[in-house]
């Protein structure tokens, strides 16, 4: 049966050979994003000072943070809309921390599964990829200032969609499965954007980063992490 996890603690609990992680806003989204741009992401802990060694050490470009993205154009950063806009050749590396999605990454593939990242965007692709295998998904979630796990509804979302495609693939859902794919159901356009993580990403004045991960299928490419970090896997 088909099983939903929530946060790191839950994704560590996973039994499933392939762990499909969704984190809307934003890692899975801006891994998409780069991924459809060619570019490989290399996942890496949050406010970890070995960053910059390690990206040096797999000849990988470090994004930025938000600001400086906004500030220098074309540099790659957690921001999907400034990752769209990235100078760089395709097959470049990024090593792309960040404090849910990417930490939870790591944190399975050293377990020996194979880390699938969804969004919103690319959820159907997902769930028809991997159609028939054993499959788990992790819902990433937010953080509360105590460091506890705050649950984020685009994450249940974003689950909810790669969910249902796989639950009309014939795959049995757990009761948290099911839930998440009713969420899915009910989610109205417009609700990313008024969920409390896109709130917050508004008044920051990233709005475009909402607009970029509450588009619903509009991306096809799968990305699956290897020694390369996440590429296509179609």
């Amino acid at each position: 049966m088909l099983d939903l996890a929530w946060g790191p603690t839950g994704a560590a609990g996973l039994d499933a050979e392939t762990v499909v992680v969704v984190d809307v806003l934003s890692f899975t989204t801006t891994t998409t994003v780069a991924v459809e741009r060619g570019l490989h992401v290399l996942p890496f802990g949050w406010h970890d000072d070995r960053a910059a060694a390690y990206a040096e050490e797999r000849r990988a470009v470090l994004a930025v943070g938000r600001l400086e993205a906004r500030e220098r154009p074309g540099l790659p950063s957690l921001s999907p809309a400034a990752m769209a806009s990235v100078v760089a050749e395709a097959g470049t590396r990024v090593v792309l921390p960040s404090p849910n999605g990417s930490t939870i990454s790591a944190l399975v593939a050293a377990r020996g599964r194979t880390v699938v990242a969804a969004c919103l965007r690319n959820a159907a692709a997902v769930a028809l990829a991997l159609a028939g295998r054993d499959v788990a998904v992790v819902a990433c979630g937010e953080r509360w200032p105590d460091g506890t796990l705050r649950p984020a509804v685009e994450d249940l979302w974003g689950a909810g969609a790669v969910l249902a495609g796989l639950a009309a693939a014939g795959h049995a859902l757990s009761p948290d499965a099911r839930a998440a794919v009713a969420a899915y159901d009910a989610m109205r356009p417009g609700d990313v954007h008024a969920c409390p993580s896109g709130r917050e990403l508004l008044d920051a004045g990233f709005g475009g980063d909402v607009d970029v991960a509450a588009e619903v299928g509009v991306s096809e490419v799968v990305p699956v992490l290897g020694a390369e970090g996440f590429r296509d896997g179609r």
